[in-house]
């Protein structure tokens, strides 16, 4: 908790220009930045000298004092002077954009609404989106800088969408000494009123052509290193799902893809908890489906897990020109950026199928990420997760998850998840189950994933509507690789044989993994098999032998404690420690 001032920002101002008014500076003002609420930000302290030198000073309360200085601004840019008045005030008014925050004082004692960014330099870091599409007149300063700043603030106020006008310094009588502002020529015209003032001459011509140049020029936007603030990833389900990033959901049909997403969306409508037990942040839901109905399918699946329907918003179509047209993610995003400003709260943003929103080729990577990135930029903007479904390229069985996204590589390139869905077999006695899992993450772990049923219930509310639900499962460890592998692999008898050859194999006693690697392929097994296999009776992999990371040291494989022959080398009488394996551990040349 910060510490109550002890100091008021008078007396910090005149502690901060101490040395210059020991030389005969004089205190001229004090102003104080504060942001949309109200609250303090920062100070501007200034003085002057009879000899017309000028000193302006910034200081802040740091939590325990005041200090000099700014505080970092926030990405956007640093606040307004005299911010709260802007936003409260008729937003048909003129603003008046003054060099300094004494003019802008000046016009605000008038009855004006005015403001200033500050100094002459200072139009490149102050973040201007207050003003966007308001009706702005600058005065600038009678030399060089005030002329740039005017001309800096112009093209940025130009890019908001404002109507933008200068005041003709060089035509208002009396006319400006060289160097004076908008508090000289007042100190001249006492009588001068809002009404007065309001009737000043303009240099509207110029600066529509000013204007016009901004708004068709291209340039690049660069923001410097030192004014970003490091943030948290915003997690709506820790570790899988994030506000504002893209999430991609494939597999193959019949998985129950939009089901799941359906139960993600019931569960941030409700704030309910997630399979871990960790609570989610509740919020909208919007939802965009080319495949499946509202009516039939999509509602009854949420109202089966209990969703808040007045958070979930169906994407119906679009209304343009008194007509009725299909919503198409690849052209509309605007349209729905606007809907999403109207709603509010949106946290989840559901794309089914996400390859709607490549108008192109969606096998380019240069089209697909052309197309994503206007979706993308959505969910960044509205601080809301993107999840988009597709399903897997038939045949591409044995891949790397990412790889089998329908389209491409893109689509999992741009995403900064991406969870799978399969469905096992049913073997070894056990019956097949579906699972979710996390193949990649660039915010987070990937791996591990979860175990769901897919559930038919008849809506209690709605007689004869039948509709899916998921009941999630235990937890489960692996990547998703290994975890398709297994479910995709066809039981020939294979697994259950491999599972008998390595616990025969390792009965004895432990073996180096290359042996049994060289022993499995001349029985006829794959590597694949043998890790299947070990990880089915609980085969343990430590690294032994010579010194720890030495080249002498090999990996081991050996039955778990319980089932090891009591003595034998590779039981739990070893008191080698274990090392961690990687998974990979000898892989011999025949590795299939």
């Amino acid at each position: 908790m910060n510490a109550i001032p002890v100091e008021t920002p008078h007396a910090a101002a005149r502690r901060i220009l101490g040395h210059f008014l020991a030389e005969g500076y004089l205190p001229t003002g004090l102003h104080e930045y504060r942001d949309a609420q109200g609250n303090p930000v920062f100070w501007r302290a200034r003085c002057k000298h009879p000899d017309g030198r000028k000193e302006i000073r910034p200081f802040r309360w740091n939590g325990t004092r005041y200090v000099p200085g700014e505080p970092p601004a926030p990405p956007e840019g640093k606040v307004l002077y005299q911010l709260p008045e802007l936003l409260a005030a008729n937003v048909e008014a003129i603003v008046y954009v003054a060099e300094g925050e004494a003019c802008a004082d000046a016009l605000t004692a008038l009855g004006l609404l005015a403001t200033t960014s500050g100094s002459s330099s200072s139009a490149g870091g102050t973040d201007w989106t207050p003003l966007r599409g308001r009706r702005v007149r600058l005065w600038p300063d009678n030399d060089a800088p005030g002329r740039k700043y005017v001309v800096d603030v112009a093209e940025r106020l130009c890019a908001l969408g404002c109507t933008v006008e200068v005041i003709d310094i060089a035509a208002i009588v009396p006319p400006l000494p060289d160097k004076g502002d908008c508090v000289d020529w007042l100190s001249v015209n006492l009588e001068a009123d809002a009404v007065a003032i309001g009737s000043l001459p303009l240099l509207q011509t110029t600066l529509d052509a000013a204007c016009a140049d901004t708004c068709h020029r291209s340039h690049v936007e660069l923001i410097r290193g030192n004014r970003l603030i490091p943030e948290p990833v915003n997690w709506l389900w820790n570790g899988w799902l994030a506000a504002g990033k893209l999430h991609i959901l494939g597999g193959q049909p019949g998985t129950g893809k939009t089901t799941i997403a359906m139960a993600m969306a019931a569960t941030v409508t409700r704030g309910d908890s997630w399979p871990d037990h960790s609570p989610s942040r509740r919020g909208n839901v919007v939802i965009w489906s080319g495949e499946d109905d509202a009516r039939d399918t999509l509602a009854p699946r949420l109202l089966a897990m209990g969703a808040d329907m007045g958070r979930v918003y169906f994407v119906q179509g679009v209304r343009e020109k008194g007509e009725r047209r299909a919503f198409d993610p690849a052209i509309d995003s605007d349209v729905l950026q606007a809907e999403l400003d109207n709603i509010g709260d949106v946290v989840l943003l559901v794309i089914d199928p996400i390859v709607s929103a490549v108008a192109g080729d969606s096998h380019k990577n240069a089209e697909v990420r052309r197309g994503l990135q206007p979706l993308v930029d959505l969910a960044q903007n509205q601080r809301c997760a993107l999840l988009g479904i597709t399903h897997f390229t038939k045949g591409t069985a044995g891949r790397e998850p990412v790889e089998r996204i329908t389209g491409s590589l893109a689509f999992g390139a741009l995403a900064r998840l991406v969870m799978v869905t399969a469905i096992t077999q049913a073997r070894d006695g056990e019956a097949a189950k579906r699972f979710l899992a996390r193949a990649k993450s660039n915010i987070g772990p990937d791996g591990g994933g979860y175990v769901y049923d897919l559930q038919q219930l008849e809506l209690h509310d709605f007689q004869g509507v039948i509709a899916s639900s998921v009941r999630w499962g235990a937890a489960l460890e692996g990547t998703a690789r290994e975890l398709l592998d297994d479910a995709e692999r066809q039981d020939d008898g294979q697994g259950q044989d491999a599972v008998g050859f390595l616990r025969e194999l390792l009965r004895d006693g432990m073996q180096s993994a290359k042996d049994v690697y060289r022993e499995a392929g001349e029985a006829g097994f794959s590597v694949d098999a043998m890790k299947r296999a070990k990880r089915k009776i609980g085969a343990v992999a430590v690294k032994r032998g010579g010194h720890f990371g030495g080249s002498r040291q090999e990996w081991t494989w050996q039955l778990p404690a319980d089932n090891c022959t009591e003595g034998s080398e590779g039981s739990a009488q070893n008191n080698a420690p274990p090392s961690t394996p990687s998974g990979d551990e000898a892989l011999p040349s025949w590795n299939q």
